[in-house]
């Protein structure tokens, strides 16, 4: 029986495997899939899913960008999960972001891990927001012609033409406000 049990969850685990080596394949997250899917039929935010994906371009490109930081992390014997996303960032299919959170014990602190944005530049990559701590989600939204990003559903960066910036604070979707109506009884005014 317990052999039964077990077929289903590993089941699963099969075939998220094969669908982020399909997605790392064709040079796509698995959020990347996603977004371009429903992003015609969705104007809210699109969450960022960070995975491991040991193996694949995207992984290969975060340990070269955060080389140094592993590094300091093998000397304290620290083997920190390499955790990454890409996602367009516009229009324009060159500006692709990578996304890439180191989780360990030792990098990780009270406000959980931190996130860095890459953003491929000129056959390279750009730091354009380092260290954010929460959920990331890219909105529908844009300043300068790039996507705006919310971090932990409140604090919205927007793109200032190099990097992006702590914004104003993201707007609160509002009730719609109840309607004036002249359905009050009008007094008659009496001539005597």
């Amino acid at each position: 029986m317990k052999d039964k049990s077990m077929r289903l969850p590993q089941a699963l685990v099969h075939a998220a495997l094969v669908s982020t080596v399909f997605c790392s394949l064709m040079g796509q997250s698995a959020w990347a899939g996603a977004h371009r899917a429903t992003s015609q039929n969705s104007a809210g935010p699109h969450p960022v899913t960070l995975s491991s994906l040991p193996g694949t371009n995207l992984d290969h490109e975060a340990r070269e960008l955060n080389a140094a930081d592993l590094a300091d992390a093998a000397k304290h014997d620290d083997q920190p999960v390499v955790l990454v996303a890409s996602a367009p960032l516009s229009t324009d299919k060159s500006d692709m972001a990578l996304f890439v959170q180191l989780q360990s014990a030792r990098l990780c602190g009270s406000a959980g891990c931190s996130t860095s944005v890459y953003l491929r530049h000129k056959g390279g990559w750009k730091l354009v927001l380092d260290s954010v701590s929460g959920a990331i989600s890219v909105l529908p939204s844009r300043h300068n012609g790039m996507h705006d990003l919310l971090i932990d559903k409140n604090d919205r960066w927007t793109w200032n033409g190099t990097t992006y910036q702590d914004g104003a604070p993201a707007p609160v979707p509002q009730k719609a406000a109840p309607k004036k109506t002249d359905d009050a009884p009008k007094k008659k005014l009496l001539r005597g």
